[in-house]
């Protein structure tokens, strides 16, 4: 008996050893019952199978050697294979590493030019990298990189891997999370970038910015929480001519698992080692500005724009056009979303008031659409939210009457001034018509024009006092009087230009026609 299970304890050893490989030599295969195992057993790859749709399909997946581990890598996930096609892992002599099944074609996953002179063998780091390498002939070292896993990464960031640009070939490292989270299939709207230029992590949704990392500094970043950052990596930025990236290694306390950076459906960022989040994209509203979150714009025929923040105004809404049926003028919320926020993202918003006074949820805001104005009012308690640029009435005097609203005193007030000025008026043109009538002068020459042109001599000597004249004013408000001011009465300077008679006419300034007037002296 005791032979019998020192028998079957170096068989089942024997088997461990051939069956825990961390590489494949031309030749070799990997099929859905077999495995890899890096040196130090920390990953493993392996066909797993998951449900898509109705059916259960086949990935090669890179992932930890622990229970529920995260998938860290997949080699094809759009490109799953049934498991009863029987896919199968190849490096084949001509050097090309591929997935081969019975339904279909072969899946490519590098088929680099080598020479016959060189080894080539594809190797599972215990980084959770699976590279295809020449390695010298004479001792298994590594002469240069041919493929790699690690410059394909999926939703997961490993220690050792990059985020960034190679700028030699312009391959771009960047996380995309899952279309679902148990569907790797389609690809997800959540990505994870290296801006070269700002260097800082990004994490976008269809190409638009959610949440930005913030500078680095002191071993860390912005807005990556210090407990997560600083205590647990060691971030390297690397920029050259060639590339630009950002890695980071573990800082390999045994008390601490090891890290992977996994960026999920919704867009949260989560560290899978640790079970904490690094951050949640999901959360950034595109409003606030919140650890990182990004205010995004508007569409670009929305009032407020991008940068633009709420302004807080004493007043009410008014509707200005009750004819749109597209849309409500006005609407309650109807949960505990954010006011700004739900505003923020609807282009019909023009701003939100409390109508039930509570300011701390998004129960009770009432929006109010693009169909009505802000109309301000400094008397009034109530504040209001309005989106910037929008349509918004001057404020009203604190001492008028509301708009349409006149009282019977100020009614006769205005009746009765507006009688006197008429009085005034046509006294004054009374009086005009008297004197032009009193006046006697002839237009032409002959005795009448002489005696005229005396009597515009007489008003013309400088000994006549003109201290009745009025002074003016200058630009600072000072009195200023003209000693040598000579004055003329209408009727002289009739005569003087016959008339205003267009012989006599110079021209035309801003101030009107001008005249040149001849004197009895000739002047």
């Amino acid at each position: 008996m005791m032979k019998h299970t020192i028998i079957l304890i170096i068989f089942a050893t024997l088997w461990t050893c051939h069956d825990a490989i961390d590489t494949l030599k031309p030749g070799d295969t990997l099929n859905s019952t077999s495995s890899l195992v890096s040196a130090l057993g920390k990953f493993t790859l392996k066909f797993i199978t998951k449900p898509v749709g109705n059916s259960e399909m086949s990935f090669l997946a890179i992932l930890r050697i622990k229970t529920e581990a995260n998938k860290a890598w997949i080699a094809n996930p759009h490109s799953p294979v049934l498991p009863s096609s029987s896919p199968i892992l190849t490096l084949d002599f001509n050097n090309t590493l591929k997935i081969t099944h019975q339904n279909g074609q072969p899946f490519i996953l590098s088929a680099p030019n080598t020479t016959s002179s060189t080894s080539v063998v594809a190797t599972l780091l215990d980084s959770g990298n699976f590279v295809l390498q020449e390695v010298s002939p004479v001792n298994g070292s590594t002469i240069r990189i041919l493929w790699q896993s690690f410059d394909y990464p999926m939703d997961t960031f490993l220690p050792g891997m990059k985020l960034g640009v190679d700028h030699i070939n312009e391959h771009v490292w960047s996380l995309l999370s899952w279309g679902s989270r148990d569907n790797p299939v389609s690809s997800g709207p959540f990505s994870l970038d290296w801006d070269t230029n700002a260097h800082q992590l990004k994490i976008k949704k269809s190409g638009v910015i959610y949440w930005t990392s913030g500078v680095f500094a002191d071993g860390r970043f912005e807005y990556i929480l210090p407990d997560v950052s600083k205590q647990r990596y060691n971030f390297s930025i690397v920029s050259n001519q060639n590339e630009d990236y950002l890695t980071y290694t573990s800082l390999d306390d045994p008390n601490d698992p090891e890290p992977e950076w996994v960026l999920y459906t919704r867009g949260a960022l989560y560290e899978y080692g640790a079970q904490v989040d690094i951050i949640r994209a999901q959360n950034c509203d595109g409003y606030n500005t919140v650890g990182g979150c990004v205010r995004r714009d508007r569409p670009s025929d929305c009032v407020g724009k991008l940068g633009d923040d709420f302004e807080i105004k004493k007043g009410y809404f008014k509707i200005i056009n009750s004819a749109n049926a597209s849309r409500p003028a006005n609407w309650i919320g109807t949960g505990t979303e954010d006011c700004k926020v739900t505003c923020w993202q609807n282009c019909d918003c023009l701003g939100f008031d409390f109508p039930f006074g509570n300011q701390t949820t998004g129960a009770g805001c009432r929006f109010w659409s693009v169909d009505c104005a802000f109309i301000e009012d400094l008397s009034t308690a109530t504040y209001s939210f309005v989106v910037p640029n929008s349509v918004t009435l001057p404020p009203k005097s604190p001492d008028s009457p509301p708009r349409g609203k006149i009282n019977a005193t100020d009614k006769g007030l205005w009746i009765g001034t507006s009688i006197a000025a008429l009085l005034v008026i046509g006294f004054c043109i009374c009086i005009l018509c008297y004197r032009l009538r009193g006046t006697k002068f002839m237009l032409s020459a002959g005795k009448n024009g002489t005696k005229i042109q005396k009597k515009l001599l007489k008003f013309m000597k400088s000994e006549r006092p003109t201290d009745h004249v009025i002074a003016t004013e200058n630009d600072h408000g000072n009195i200023i009087r003209h000693p040598d001011l000579s004055i003329f009465t209408y009727e002289s300077v009739l005569a003087a230009t016959s008339n205003f008679s267009e012989a006599n006419k110079l021209g035309q300034g801003g101030f009107g026609p001008v005249y040149k007037g001849k004197l009895a002296t000739g002047r």
